[in-house]
C-alpha cells in the first residue's frame, strides 16, 4: 500500500465515467470490479430511470454473476468494520442540485483526521468527509448500507443481525414496481414489509411517494409515520410540503418545505422553487424572490432560469 494512504483504507478499481451504463450504475460497476467481475449490461433491457430502480437492477445483474447483496440500516461503526473486513460499502447519500439521492461507496476511513473516505472517479482522488458531517448527511436516507460480496463470504454477513435486511430490500424492489407502473403491487409489497418493520422510515416514505402521486390523503399519515421513525428523514417532510402544495394548503406546504430545508439547505434546489410558489400564495413575495434566487444557485443548470429570472426581476 502506498504510504500516503491511510491505514484503513480500500484501493478501489478506476471506473470512468465514461463506462457507466445506463443499466449499470458507477458504484455497481466499482464494487464489482473490485471482487474481480466484469458485469455486462443485460441486452434486453435499457434502463433511463435515475436512482434506487438503476440500482436494483445493476444489484441483480451483480447476483447473477455469483456476488451476494445485503442492504441494511448500517452505522458508522458498521462501516468502519466493513472496511477492516476489506469489504467495501455503498451508501445511499442526499443528492445536490437537483438530484435527490445518490450512491457513494466508501473505501476507507481516516483516525487521526476523523474523516469517513469515498471513492472519487478519478485517478488518484479520493474524498474525505469529517465523520460528524457524514453521519448527519447519511442520516437522512435512513442510513441505508448496501454490501456486495462473493457467495464464499456470505458467512461474514450472516453471521451478524442487519437491521432492515429483508424490508430494505423489498423498498428496493417496489421503487422498480412503482417506476413500471405496478403501483398496487408497490403498495402491497410495502404495506407488508411495513407491517413487519413499522420504524423502517424508508418504508413509510415510499408508500407516501405513492399516495401522493394518486393525490391520495393517505400520503400524509405515511409520511407521518417515516418522520416519525426518523425526524431528520428529509425526503418526507418534502414529501409532505408537495401534498400540501398540490392541495392548495400554502401555509402547510410552507412550513414542511421549510423543515427540509432546516435538515439540509442544500440537497435539492428544485424545493426552494417550491417554497417560493406557496411563498407568493402566502403574501411572502420577498421570501419568494429570495427563494427563486436560491433555486437558481443552486439548480446550475435549471430549464426554466430564463422564466425564473423574468419572475425574480418581478418580484
Amino acid at each position: 500500500m502506498d504510504s500516503s494512504q491511510p491505514e484503513h483504507f480500500i484501493s478501489l478499481p478506476l471506473v470512468s465515467k465514461n463506462e457507466e451504463r445506463q443499466s449499470l450504475p458507477l458504484a455497481i460497476n466499482v464494487i464489482a470490479k473490485y471482487w474481480g467481475e466484469d458485469l455486462s449490461p443485460p441486452e434486453s433491457r435499457d434502463l433511463t430511470s435515475k436512482g434506487i430502480v438503476v440500482m436494483i437492477d445493476g444489484i441483480e445483474l451483480a447476483e447473477k454473476r455469483g456476488l451476494v447483496c445485503y442492504i441494511f440500516k448500517g452505522s458508522l461503526k458498521d462501516i468502519k468494520k466493513r472496511i477492516d473486513q476489506g469489504i467495501p460499502p455503498i451508501v445511499i447519500m442526499p443528492g445536490i442540485h437537483d438530484i435527490a439521492q445518490h450512491a457513494t461507496v466508501i473505501s476507507g476511513y481516516d483516525v487521526e483526521e476523523r474523516r469517513i473516505l469515498t471513492y472519487v472517479p478519478e485517478p488518484d482522488t479520493i474524498g474525505a468527509i469529517p465523520e460528524q458531517k457524514f453521519e448527519q448527511e447519511w442520516e437522512q436516507d435512513d442510513m441505508t448500507e448496501i454490501v456486495l460480496v462473493p457467495t464464499d463470504m456470505r458467512d461474514i454477513m450472516e453471521a451478524e443481525s442487519l437491521k432492515f435486511a429483508k424490508s430494505n430490500r423489498t423498498s428496493f424492489e417496489a421503487e422498480r414496481l412503482r417506476q413500471e407502473g405496478k403501483t398496487e403491487k408497490a403498495i402491497e409489497e410495502l404495506r407488508q414489509a411495513a407491517n413487519a418493520d413499522i420504524e423502517n422510515a424508508q418504508l413509510w416514505s415510499q408508500l407516501g411517494g405513492i399516495y401522493n402521486e394518486q393525490n391520495s390523503e393517505q400520503a400524509v399519515p405515511c409520511y407521518e409515520r417515516a418522520i416519525k421513525a426518523n425526524p431528520r428523514y428529509y425526503l418526507a417532510y418534502r414529501g409532505i410540503g408537495n401534498y400540501y402544495l398540490k392541495k392548495k394548503d400554502y401555509s402547510l406546504a410552507e412550513a414542511y418545505y421549510s423543515n427540509a430545508i432546516n435538515i439540509n439547505p442544500v440537497r435539492y434546489g428544485p424545493i426552494y422553487k417550491n417554497r417560493a410558489l406557496a411563498r407568493m400564495q402566502n403574501g411572502n413575495n420577498a421570501g419568494a424572490k429570495e427563494d427563486l434566487i436560491r433555486y437558481l444557485e443552486q439548480t446550475p443548470n435549471a430549464s426554466d432560469r430564463k422564466s425564473i429570472e423574468d419572475a425574480i426581476s418581478q418580484l
